[in-house]
This record gives structure tokens, C-alpha cells and sequence, in this order.
């Protein structure tokens, strides 16, 4: 017996599962408008930890209901993405975040969506996410929060979790080339 979720209707795209994603993409806004006010940390801290648990839920919630959608293997990235590198570019911004991981979060993702585009408009390829990519987002969300909370007893953190977050993008990004090399021969 296959453990992949069984997708009733792959092409649909109103689904509980999308509609969390996208809330997930929605949540950077006033993630950052809390960020501007230290007095809104715990709001800040509870958006945060919002999204992080968003990115988990929504993939429990499409295989429980049988609406794993084609949709959402695209949306459920982009909403990565999109709040991930508004926070960090916002962070960045201030002077809280090295703008080189801007630059690269930035450059990963483009080197990504591209051929996963072109690939889709050449054949049938649907791009799902690898576990890389899902450990790398979270680790990622927890840069994030050690730079916006530092912690005085371990200085190293924000460090740590940085180099950490770039090995893990920099794994699942090689796991992505090969995903696409392999689709690349195909067509």
C-alpha cells in the first residue's frame, strides 16, 4: 500500500489546506507592523509562531481531507517564501539580519521557480516540496526569531542558526537541480 495521500480532485483550488497557506502569506504584514512597535513583542512572537505552525498544519490538513491539489504544492512554498523574505527583508532593512541571506534567500528561490516553470509549461511536472526545503523553512523561522528576540546566553544562536538554515537551502536546492535534470530528460 502506497503512503502517498490519495488526491481526489487535484485541480481544485479552494480548499481548507490553500486557504491556511495563503493566510500563512498574509500573516507578513502584520508580522512586520508589530516588529516596528518593541512594545508589540509577544503579538509579534504569537503572529510568528502562527505562521510557523501554519506551515505544518496545512499539509496535515490536505492529506486528512483528501485535497492534496496541484495548487497547493505551488501555493504551499510561495507562502513560505513570501512570508519568510518579507520579514527578512524587512529585518534586513533595520539593520537586524544580514543582507547577504537576503540576497540569497532571493537568488535560491528565483533558481528554483524557474526551470519548475519552465518544466511545467513543457510537460506535466508538478514541483512538490522536499524535506530539505521544509527542514530549511523551519530553521529559517528560527533565525528569524533569535535575531528578533536574541538570546543573551547563547550570543552564538543567530549565527548558528543562520549557517544552519543556508547548508539545509543549499541541500534541498541541489535536491531541486536533480529533480529538474532528471525531468529535463524526459521531455
Amino acid at each position: 500500500m502506497s503512503n502517498k495521500p490519495k488526491i481526489t480532485d487535484p485541480t481544485r483550488i479552494l480548499t481548507v489546506a490553500n486557504m491556511i497557506s495563503l493566510g500563512r502569506a498574509l500573516l507578513a504584514v502584520p508580522i512586520i507592523y508589530t516588529l516596528r512597535d518593541p512594545a508589540m513583542g509577544t503579538i509579534t512572537f504569537l503572529l510568528v509562531l502562527l505562521a510557523v505552525l501554519s506551515d505544518t498544519l496545512d499539509g496535515w490538513f490536505a492529506r486528512k481531507a483528501n485535497e492534496v491539489t496541484h495548487f497547493g504544492k505551488w501555493l504551499d512554498p510561495i507562502a513560505d517564501f513570501a512570508c519568510i523574505i518579507s520579514v527578512v527583508g524587512y529585518l534586513t532593512l533595520v539593520g537586524r539580519f544580514p543582507g547577504w541571506f537576503f540576497i540569497f534567500y532571493i537568488v535560491r528561490y528565483v533558481l528554483i521557480a524557474l526551470p519548475a516553470i519552465y518544466l511545467l509549461n513543457h510537460s506535466h511536472f508538478i514541483l512538490s516540496a522536499n524535506w530539505w526545503g521544509k527542514w530549511a523553512a523551519g530553521i529559517t523561522a528560527l533565525a528569524l526569531m533569535v535575531h528578533i528576540w536574541p538570546w543573551q546566553a547563547f550570543p552564538w544562536m543567530q549565527e548558528v542558526t543562520i549557517n544552519i538554515a543556508v547548508i539545509l537551502l543549499s541541500i534541498s536546492w541541489l535536491k531541486y537541480i536533480k529533480t529538474f535534470y532528471t525531468a529535463l530528460k524526459e521531455i
